[in-house]
């Protein structure tokens, strides 16, 4: 059993709570611009730290009039915008506890969460959203009031969510929303964040003042080129998500300036506007811009060009940590800095110092190219349960490929079955309404297991091999942890999502999906007639097509011994999506969904005998 832990570096008092930031920042830095707001005229407005506080104060205010009490729960039910932020630290200067809602909820998703939170209000963002919430109504009893950020189309002069509140809490002294927030505890419950997972309920995870208030002094403290007052990040990933989360209050923290993206079709505008300093992101944002600038290079005939180049950033990355490049990788570089590095930093604004990348592995190989090409994306690890990153890799101390060292205050053991045990005052203290999930969890010297699989070195760093729950064990005995073979297939360009298959089978396979970007382009290069929309479904017994992906498959093969292969697979005519129920929020596939929903080509994968590359 190998263990690695590092010394707190920050605390937390018995008084203090997630909302104190708020109005220390309007107290002793009112002129700071804390937010920039971007209009339907596409101009970016800025908010300082004292009108932020007062705006803060006023919802607060409303609230407490609508009869929200401390300890209530209320939802929020909307995409990534500044609005989000406003009421989560209204509803937290109220007494409140806040209920994150992905924007994409199902009825019955809103329906179990506020039924199972007892939430008594929601924050929604559109008509559309009310719309879903209205479905449910009956079955929610303690859900009193439902307000709205953006008009309804039907009554388009009808005050928004922030003026109905504003305008209810008009009466309510500020000293009141202060009496209130100063009445909170670190040790109260903040929000319930539930877990997106991708089978069964989400569960609630309790995290307390105390949790989300040590996590972001001891990020801030971890990475303070990043978070730092006269930096700006940002925000698109989903506030929903704890990640999400914890960059947000972190940047208030610190007085780093946010920008909210709702949504990501505009991103690479809005990150060329906003130049921000700062990314985070999901892996499959980094896989998509790397796969994206190198299809745009194949199209305009620049590939041989690209392709060098990205492998001169990786050779350049890894040389880094073995002595250092020599005088032609140097000059190699140089050239390729001119030539392609300079305009993919200019892609994201051309200010990021670094990216931080979590939710999933990102695979060595992006991130020595990211490196080399001078945009360092920081993996680190966390779950909701452990309030976000828990290991994080930092410019002074990076190891691609891993997830970085447990942060300060926090210790990462390795189980003899291999699974990642977690400690720390960031650790949830328990799933609301289930007590048995809770002491599964967590032991009660307050080991939490993740259910992830690891390993730990000497100095350590912590590299994921894959999920405890998702290990294939083949007919013959051989276990597989998919992540690494699905990680290395979706770096190709051509691949939009894969899942490696085998459990109790003869041998591993899987099933492939074509990204819809890529494939226009690539039916062009091909002389292939233009398909239906983005569909590859005249594709998917194409030679030329085949042959690509066979290639790509045993690309991904190179690094799994020869039981560990994928030996067949499939492509499927259509990419896997959040809005089609493949996907969670933050990307990752739906395991159990997938295999359901193709019960019928995984069987004929198996049906012969042999087990060929096809």
């Amino acid at each position: 059993m190998r263990e690695y832990s590092v010394p707190a570096t920050v605390s937390v008092g018995a008084e203090e709570s997630l909302s104190d930031a708020v109005f220390a920042n309007a107290a002793q830095h009112p002129a700071d611009v804390l937010y920039r707001r971007k209009g339907a005229d596409g101009t970016w407005t800025d908010v300082t730290a004292r009108e932020f506080a007062e705006q803060v104060t006023r919802v607060a205010a409303g609230l407490v009039a609508a009869g929200v009490q401390a300890g209530d729960r209320v939802a929020v039910l909307s995409r990534t915008r500044y609005e989000w932020s406003l009421f989560d630290y209204a509803i937290l200067a109220a007494g409140g506890v806040t209920v994150p809602i992905y924007e994409t909820s199902s009825p019955d998703q809103i329906a179990w969460i506020v039924s199972d939170s007892g939430a008594v209000g929601i924050v929604v963002e559109t008509a559309e959203h009310a719309a879903s919430v209205d479905k449910v109504r009956a079955d929610l009893p303690e859900l009193r009031t439902i307000w709205q950020i953006e008009p309804s189309p039907a009554a388009p002069d009808a005050p928004s969510a922030v003026e109905q509140l504003t305008g209810l809490g008009s009466d309510t002294p500020d000293d009141v929303v202060h009496e209130r927030r100063n009445a909170v505890r670190a040790d109260d419950l903040c929000t319930l964040i539930y877990t997106s997972g991708t089978t069964g309920r989400p569960k609630g995870c309790e995290l307390t003042h105390r949790n989300l208030v040590t996590e972001i002094r001891t990020i801030a403290t971890t990475i303070p080129d990043l978070l730092v007052h006269g930096g700006s990040v940002l925000l698109f990933l989903p506030l929903a998500h704890v990640f999400g989360k914890v960059i947000q209050c972190g940047a208030l923290t610190t007085r780093t300036t946010v920008g909210h993206t709702p949504d990501v079709k505009n991103l690479l505008p809005d990150l060329a506007d906003f130049k921000p300093t700062f990314l985070l992101a999901v892996p499959r944002v980094f896989e998509k811009v790397y796969n994206g600038a190198r299809l745009k290079a194949h199209n305009e005939g620049k590939g041989k060009i690209f392709d060098a180049a990205a492998d001169t950033a990786i050779a350049y990355s890894e040389a880094l940590d073995t002595g250092g490049p020599g005088l032609v990788l140097k000059a190699k570089h140089a050239l390729f800095g001119a030539l392609v590095y300079g305009k993919l930093r200019a892609a994201v604004g051309g200010n990021v110092v670094a990216a931080v990348s979590g939710s999933a592995p990102l695979g060595a190989r992006l991130g020595h190219f990211f490196r080399g090409i001078g945009l360092p994306v920081l993996e680190g690890y966390g779950l909701t349960e452990t309030s976000a990153g828990i290991t994080l890799n930092t410019l002074d101390a990076q190891r691609v490929g891993s997830v970085g060292r447990p942060v300060p205050g926090c210790a990462v053991r390795i189980a003899e079955d291999g699974e990642v045990m977690l400690r720390g005052d960031i650790v949830f203290r328990g799933y609301w309404h289930n007590e048995q999930a809770t002491q599964d969890a967590i032991e009660s010297d307050g080991w939490f297991h993740s259910g992830d699989l690891g390993e730990l070195d000497d100095a350590g760093f912590l590299t994921i091999t894959g999920r405890k729950k998702e290990i294939i064990v083949t007919a013959g005995g051989k276990n597989v942890a998919p992540a690494v073979l699905e990680d290395r297939l979706r770096a190709h360009p051509l691949v939009g999502q894969c899942i490696v298959i085998g459990d109790q089978k003869p041998f591993i396979s899987a099933l492939v999906t074509i990204d819809p970007e890529a494939l226009p382009g690539w039916r062009e290069r091909n002389g292939k007639p233009a398909g239906a929309g983005d569909s590859a479904s005249d594709l998917i017994d194409d030679p030329e097509l085949r042959g690509e992906i066979a290639a790509a498959v045993e690309e991904a093969n190179q690094v799994v011994s020869r039981a560990e292969q994928i030996r067949k697979f499939r492509i499927l005519p259509t990419d896997f999506t959040e809005a089609g129920g493949e996907l969670t929020p933050t990307l990752k596939v739906k395991r159990k969904v997938v295999v359901d929903a193709y019960a019928e080509d995984i069987e004929s994968l198996y049906s012969g005998t042999t087990a060929d590359r096809s």
